[in-house]
């Protein structure tokens, strides 16, 4: 049997090192990293790609779900809480699984079993994966920072500091000011994750914050031209012109 090469993300120790000691009786499993905060996981889960995160979802800063948004293909995911509010009622059917703490060693095995299942099919896991995001959209909850690349390190910003985002040479770009940010993620999932009463999608390539645009400038055919408050001009298609005219009639 290959080994499944596991992560495991809580922001406690006494708690990592529990769920270590119970995962160490369990045949094939291999932990090969720990982290104790969202930012450490991202970096783990980037260079060590395992087989399975064993993934905390209150945690301070950067939680559960903002790694999974910060991951552009995250691996298998079991969600390890003290809260059910957040595991029963929004992950029992869409999530691979989750153990509600205190969790016992049955449980944790059952759970692993349900992974090792979800693995042989492919197809099975990237369902469960999709209706996990689709779960959180629907649940209204709406991201409130969001992970960047700056440079070596990850950057958490609050959204409300973000100008627009764009998809330059097929990389998303988080223009914030004059720095702009490579951001793991695509232009749809971020739509579908900003809050709308906010973030506006322009174009097929651009999201602006709403709060940043100055001036709507006529363009050709019935398009349009955004100025936003940092002075640069960004296209507004004809179709979105139509839905923005909703919002601020002109």
């Amino acid at each position: 049997m290959n080994s499944t090469k596991v992560i495991i993300v809580d922001d406690e120790a006494p708690a990592r090192e529990r769920l270590r000691r119970m995962l160490s009786k369990i045949e094939g499993i291999e932990v090969i990293g720990e982290a104790m905060d969202g930012l450490q996981a991202i970096e783990q889960i980037d260079r060590l790609r395992p087989d399975l995160v064993f993934l905390d979802i209150q945690m301070p800063g950067l939680d559960g779900f903002g790694v999974l948004d910060a991951l552009q293909e995250p691996p298998p995911i079991i969600f390890v809480t003290a809260y059910d509010k957040y595991a029963l009622r929004a992950f029992e059917v869409s999530a691979l699984d989750y153990l509600l703490k205190p969790y016992s060693q049955d449980r944790l095995e059952a759970a692993v079993r349900r992974e090792r299942a979800a693995t042989r099919s492919k197809k099975a896991l990237a369902q469960r994966s999709g209706s996990l995001f689709e779960s959180l959209v629907e649940q209204g909850r709406y991201l409130t920072r969001l992970a960047v690349q700056d440079r070596e390190k990850i950057r958490l910003l609050d959204v409300n500091e973000i100008d627009w985002i764009s998809i330059e040479q097929g990389v998303l770009m988080t223009h914030v000011g004059e720095a702009s940010y490579a951001t793991r993620s695509t232009l749809d999932h971020l739509e579908a994750r900003l809050d709308p009463a906010y973030f506006f999608r322009a174009h097929r390539s651009v999201i602006v914050n709403l709060d940043r645009i100055q001036e709507i400038i006529p363009w050709f055919k019935g398009s349009y031209k955004l100025r936003l408050s940092t002075g640069i001009e960004v296209d507004l298609s004809r179709a979105r012109a139509r839905e923005l005219r909703e919002r601020f009639p002109w």
